[in-house]
């Protein structure tokens, strides 16, 4: 490329900045359709950028708010004249005090005033001239865009005539102005080989870069523009029209829900879903599989809501900071899927038999080799839409239960006791051959989740605590998960404690989807067995989605006895010290084990489905005013009860979790009521 032409212009009009939780050096500006990647030195560097980038981009925003005012007529070719006229009307005000200044220079007799008016008169004339030119290319461009005798004449005029349509208007003008048209003005200006100079180098159509042909940005990362939505002279159209815009398309092109709803997956496999409406025309909550019917999520229905409300996330992520806590952030009711945060913690254990088989396994490093198994199985079942959505923020006290049917145990037992219920465990109506889950909402602010989970049984149980911290990454919105988890084996004595990854929403302004990303480990003190396990996210150039690897250690090794490797949503395989590899697991080909909830009509009134089901209903009949409307209420009933408890000094007190130093945990575990173990016939399996 030869040196001093430009290689490339990414403009900052509707451009989202963003960057990878990942990596403090990197990020992306966003626009026209692409993705561009920069690279700092470090950190410093580039927040020094991306603050920068940020204030420009809502400087000219804001700057192009107020210039247009939409309540006032788009301004003519009349008032451009009028406007002109009146300043050249002050250019000349000002050329006749300059002639002043050569008056007073000439009588002037002391030295120094005289030098310091030529210093003045000398930066006037300066002015003066740039003033000059300024009115002179304006009339240019008015002639050019309306020009008299209705012809274009394109970009580059001969100069002659220029000179005789200028002429020609400013004859006809009212007011004469202080300024010839003549080649103190116009030489160079529209000289053609400088015209052409200056145009190289004005301000593109569109974002470019000279290495358009290579991976230096995502290109066609999508159709559209991420641009914000403009009207005809500028401003972004208001978020409350886009709003209306998208609800409209969407109902257009969602299919009427009548009768019967449109198909719909479960979580065993894929099934029509059932009628959603009584004889009398209301809602059925509780029909035959509603709950299916309402709570079920339909991907092509997200896709369609995703690209009609693409514009309302562009205005949304336009109003926040990179780095910026969206713990507190409303965000538009089309992204919620469909189902309480306390609900989705429940699909850690939609494989239930790789859970509680982990207490069949005599061997202590094949019950860690279990553990390790199990987890990396456990995050797929949580993402059964194709299209990233949040699931709803749990409310102060709100809880959620479940029980799962294990292949192979439950109603399979030849034990006497094994139908009967656990009347002290947390759901009293499970069997004791039953894997049995309960959540609870422990905290607003933070937000923190507790769940627990038991089979009776085998004798093995889990209680985690999670508090999501959600941060504004630009283009990502990344949540720390910070917590752990503990896996307890009665019969061993045993506890592994596990951590969570970090979620990242990716491509927020199309098609979003989720990664995970960061580093868990899984731990047992008691046998001195634990494992690093490392989620991959995608990098800037290149590479897969959704890899994993995970490396498990014997009791004061340095080097693994196995490592893991493949993709957390699919393939795993596990490669043994020996070198033979095998499939650790495939977690496409294991079945999902559905979940029992209880129909609405039997819950109490704080469990999840029955405090999200106007939410949830609108959502499903795409309804998004009736889905906003009951969201609102939901909020607003909360604000009025941590109201009531201020004014009142009563403090809130958790249901079926008590703190215990930074931790969470169940009132009433497995390892507080469970009888000793009487069998010793465990199996060793590897």
């Amino acid at each position: 490329m030869v040196r001093g032409v430009r290689r490339g212009c990414v403009r900052l009009k509707g451009a989202v900045i963003g960057i990878d939780d990942e990596d403090d050096s990197t990020f992306t500006v966003t626009v026209d359709g692409k993705t561009f990647h920069f690279q700092a030195r470090d950190g410093d560097e580039r927040e020094a950028w991306v603050r920068s980038l940020e204030d420009t981009i809502l400087r000219h925003a804001q700057a192009a708010h107020r210039r247009w005012d939409p309540s006032k007529p788009a301004p003519t070719v009349k008032d451009f004249d009028k406007k002109l006229v009146e300043a050249d009307a002050y250019l000349q005000i000002v050329i006749d005090q300059v002639r002043r200044i050569d008056e007073h220079i000439a009588k002037s007799v002391d030295e120094e005033s005289r030098i310091r008016c030529e210093n003045i008169k000398q930066h006037a004339e300066d002015m003066l001239e740039n003033v000059k030119h300024t009115i002179a290319l304006l009339q240019i461009a008015k002639s050019t865009a309306h020009p008299v005798n209705g012809i274009y004449q394109g970009p580059i005029t001969p100069l002659a005539a220029v000179d005789s349509r200028q002429a020609a208007r400013v004859a006809a003008d009212p007011v004469q102005p202080g300024i010839e048209l003549g080649a103190e003005c116009m030489d160079s200006s529209l000289n053609a080989s400088s015209l052409a100079a200056i145009t190289s180098f004005g301000v593109p159509e569109t974002s470019y870069s000279s290495s358009d042909e290579e991976d230096f940005f995502d290109a066609n990362d999508y159709s559209h523009s991420s641009s914000v939505p403009v009207s005809p002279t500028g401003l972004p159209i208001s978020l409350s029209r886009r709003e209306s815009q998208a609800r409209d398309a969407a109902s257009s092109s969602s299919t009427t829900v009548s009768g019967s709803g449109p198909v719909a997956a479960n979580e065993g496999g894929g099934s029509r879903a059932p009628p959603l409406y009584k004889s009398d025309g209301s809602l059925d909550y509780d029909g035959k599989d509603s709950s299916l019917a309402l709570y079920e999520d339909d991907e092509e229905q997200d896709l369609v809501s995703m690209e009609c409300n693409g514009s309302v996330v562009s205005h949304l992520l336009s109003q926040v900071k990179i780095g910026m806590d969206l713990t507190k952030v409303a965000l538009p009711t089309f992204i919620l899927e469909r189902r309480s945060l306390l609900e989705m913690y429940a699909d850690y254990f939609a494989h239930p038999d790789l859970f509680v088989s982990i207490a069949d396994f005599t061997d202590p490093r094949d019950r860690m080799v279990q553990v390790v198994r199990w987890y990396l199985s456990s995050y797929h079942a949580g993402r059964k839409s194709a299209v990233a959505k949040k699931p709803y923020n749990p409310v102060l006290g709100e809880m959620f239960k479940c029980w799962w049917d294990v292949p192979g145990i439950t109603g399979c037992s030849n034990s006497p006791t094994a139908k009967d219920e656990v009347k002290d465990g947390p759901i009293p109506w499970c069997t004791q051959d039953q894997l049995v889950f309960l959540s609870e909402q422990v905290s607003h602010h933070p937000p923190i989740s507790a769940f627990y989970a038991e089979h009776y049984d085998k004798r093995i149980s889990f209680c985690a605590h999670v508090w999501t911290k959600s941060k504004f990454l630009g283009l990502s919105i990344g949540v720390h998960n910070v917590g752990q988890g503990c896996v307890s084996v009665l019969d061993y004595d045993e506890e592994y404690i596990v951590t969570f990854p970090n979620g990242y929403g990716r491509s927020i302004l199309t098609v979003p989807w989720i990664e995970l990303g960061g580093t868990v480990t899984v731990t047992c003190n008691k046998t001195g067995y634990n494992a690093t396990i490392e989620f991959l996210t995608k990098p800037f150039y290149g590479g897969k989605k959704n890899r994993v690897s995970a490396e498990v250690f014997a009791p004061a090794e340095k080097k693994p006895f196995l490592t893991v490797q493949g993709e957390w949503n699919g393939a795993m395989e596990a490669k043994w010290p020996d070198g033979r590899t095998e499939l650790f697991v495939d977690v496409n080909k294991i079945p999902i084990i559905k979940k029992c909830v209880k129909p609405i009509s039997e819950q109490e009134s704080n469990e999840s489905r029955i405090v999200w089901k106007e939410v949830t209903a609108g959502l499903r009949l795409n309804d998004l005013d009736r889905a906003h409307e009951a969201k609102t209420t939901i909020e607003q009933r909360q604000r009025d009860l941590v109201l009531q408890r201020k004014n009142t000094n009563v403090a809130w007190e958790t249901q079926v979790f008590h703190e215990a130093g930074e931790n969470w945990v169940y009132k009433n575990p497995l390892s507080h009521r469970a009888k000793p173990s009487t069998n010793n016939t465990k199996k060793k399996i590897r």
